[in-house]
């Protein structure tokens, strides 16, 4: 970025600017953990760094560097709510999450080929690592509902859906499921449970969503940042 173009910087000192009603700028919303990690080195490149670290506040609302931008630290499944509601502008969010609880007043931009993963089926095998289909209709125990039952449709299949909200690996090993869908990236966690992944439902990526009137009312902040992101991507 050239000097012309600089991002002036904020003070560090007290963030009451970035409270409650925020119409002149741009909300961002994010997720802790993997997404929140590799989202910073995009947002980096667009001239936006987090003034405070997330991990050690208990804070939900962080201004940047940017004067125009603050960033919401959500729940995951709640950004998409977020960024549809015009609560947030911009938002990151998984397409496993996208997917499942859908987001009718978004535009979904740019796929930032971060946080890659597969959403997949897994069960328990034995040591020839052969899983042994049950008779009768199959439980699947997973936070994935409404994919799992779309994925479970498609191929003629009737299945008994278990909502859970984490530790989708015990499931089957405690006989409250015959298999999970559940994200997968090494698949060392499901080694580790003496499971094993099956079929790919879909490859999962994060996805820069954009709510639809911020989109058309704010372009003038949004568009250097969008650039920014792009150019990071390569």
């Amino acid at each position: 970025m050239s000097d012309s173009q600089a991002i002036p910087q904020t003070s560090t000192g007290t963030d009451e600017s970035v409270m409650g009603h925020f119409d002149h700028g741009l909300t961002l919303a994010l997720s802790k953990g993997r997404i929140l990690k590799e989202t910073l080195p995009l947002l980096k490149n667009a001239g936006i760094e987090l003034l405070e670290d997330p991990d050690k506040s208990r804070k939900l609302i962080f201004p940047t560097t940017h004067p125009l931008v603050r960033i919401l630290i959500l729940r995951a499944s709640d950004v998409p709510a977020y960024v549809e509601n015009g609560a947030a502008d911009v938002g990151v969010a998984g397409k496993d999450v996208l997917m499942e609880y859908g987001a009718q007043n978004v535009y979904e931009l740019i796929d930032l080929k971060i946080a890659n993963c597969r959403l997949m089926t897994a069960g328990r095998v034995d040591a020839e690592g052969h899983w042994q289909k049950p008779t009768g209709r199959l439980k699947i125990a997973t936070k994935y509902v409404n994919l799992t039952r779309q994925y479970y449709a498609s191929r003629g299949e009737q299945v008994d859906v278990i909502k859970l909200y984490g530790s989708m690996e015990l499931a089957p090993l405690v006989g409250l499921g015959d298999l999970i869908v559940d994200v997968v990236d090494t698949g060392n966690t499901l080694r580790a449970n003496g499971l094993a992944p099956f079929d790919v439902i879909a490859q999962i990526s994060s996805r820069l969503i954009v709510n639809k009137a911020s989109y058309k009312r704010k372009q003038a902040v949004l568009s250097p940042i969008l650039a920014g992101i792009e150019a990071a991507i390569g």
